[in-house]
Order: C-alpha cells, then sequence, then structure tokens
C-alpha cells in the first residue's frame, strides 16, 4: 500500500507535536502527516526563523511553496485564529454571527485567495489550548493539580462548546490556564494533555476541529 503525504503549515512547535504524537495516531497507517512551522523569515543562505504567525504574503509564499510539491494530496493549515493579523483574506472583518461563522469566513476568504483544489485552511478557534479544555478533569491531572478541576469546569460549562472561549489577551483559553497554573507552559503541557484527552473526545466537544479531523481522514482515500 503506497503511503499518502499531507503537509500541516503549523504556528509553532506545540503544534508540530501535537500533529506528530496525537493527530498523526488517529489515522490510518496509509496517510503520512507532515507538519512544518510556518517560517517568519527566510534568508539567503537558505535558513529560516520558525515560529509565530508573520503577514499573511510570508504565510500565503509558504502554503504556496508547498502546493508545489505535487506528491502531496493535501496542504492544510493548523494556525491560532486569535491574534491571527489583520493581513489575513478576511480577517478585518470576518462575517457571521457566532465565532465559527467568523472563523470559517475567513478560512473560506483564505481558500478563495490561494485557490488551489488541495488546498484546506483551518484555524483553531480561538487557539489550541481551546481544545484541552474538551476534559476540564484531565488538565487539572495533567497539571497534577486535580483541586483545580471545578474551576476548570466552570470555565468549560460558560460555554456552547470549548471553541468558544473568549479571544481575549485575559479571557483566551491560554490566558485562563495560566491564571490558574502559572507555571503552564504550552509546549510541555499542550500534548501531554492532549494525549491524555485524545483525537475522539475533542472530535466530541469542539465541531470545527471535528470538522477538520473529518477532512484529514478523506485524504486517506485521496488519488495517490
Amino acid at each position: 500500500m503506497s503511503i499518502r503525504k499531507a503537509f500541516i503549515l503549523v504556528e509553532g512547535q506545540t503544534e508540530e507535536t501535537f500533529v506528530k504524537e496525537v493527530l498523526s495516531e488517529s489515522m490510518q497507517t496509509g496517510l503520512f502527516l507532515q507538519p512544518v512551522i510556518v517560517a517568519t523569515k527566510r534568508v539567503n543562505s537558505g535558513g529560516k526563523f520558525k515560529g509565530g504567525v508573520p503577514s499573511y504574503p510570508k504565510v500565503r509564499n509558504e502554503v504556496l511553496r508547498l502546493l508545489a510539491d505535487s506528491s502531496a494530496v493535501g496542504v492544510t493549515t493548523m494556525l491560532d485564529y486569535y491574534a491571527l493579523p489583520p493581513t489575513f483574506p478576511g480577517r478585518a472583518e470576518p462575517k457571521g454571527g457566532t465565532s465559527i461563522e467568523r472563523v470559517r469566513s475567513v478560512e473560506a476568504a483564505w481558500e478563495a485567495d490561494i485557490n488551489h483544489p488541495r488546498f484546506r485552511a483551518y484555524l483553531s478557534l480561538h487557539e489550541f489550548e481551546a481544545l484541552l479544555f474538551s476534559r476540564p478533569a484531565e488538565i487539572a491531572q495533567g497539571f497534577a493539580k486535580p483541586e483545580l478541576e471545578s474551576a476548570l469546569v466552570a470555565i468549560r460549562s460558560a460555554f456552547a462548546t470549548p471553541e468558544e472561549i473568549n479571544d481575549h489577551p485575559e479571557t483566551a483559553p491560554s490566558a485562563r490556564l495560566e491564571k490558574l497554573y502559572p507555571r503552564y507552559s504550552k509546549p510541555f503541557f499542550g500534548t501531554l494533555i492532549a494525549r491524555r484527552i485524545g483525537i475522539e473526545a475533542m472530535n466530541a466537544e469542539c465541531p470545527h476541529f471535528a470538522d477538520w479531523v473529518r477532512f484529514l481522514r478523506t485524504l486517506q482515500e485521496a488519488p495517490s
């Protein structure tokens, strides 16, 4: 059986590890997900600086570079909608009454700009940490602080889905975790807790993320 490859342009080390160690394990063996950290700057020597989300033109170039590899059955992304630069298509004035509608409008505008059948935009709503609130108890256990579970459950219960937790500097999912647990480090705890939760639990709680996972699974049957 031939192995199909898909590129995922990611924001940083946490998302890169999440794709390799958590998301990939939920796929069939016929699909290889290859995360690529978005380059914030390229230099003449061929090296690049990685991490964070630069202005849209640089990200666009990264996407087009990956699409140039015809051996990939798909190119997609995993960037945070929260603090996404306003230079992204549709980001300055997202359309829709709900947060999910707004993020989907930006994704649609981005896909229209790239205009390539193998490209699918995905933006984490509002950021990666929202997925962790799919199972507040696992966050508390990952921190080795079971006494935090009730506060984490209260945060989760205030929203219809974990993905709708506020995108504000003081109330974004990561900010809430840091407030409860000042030692929170995204690179270390992000993947640790995500592994404890598992993709299927995230799919059950996070509809926008679940749609993206379904798309990735369709690539398992895509023509080589």
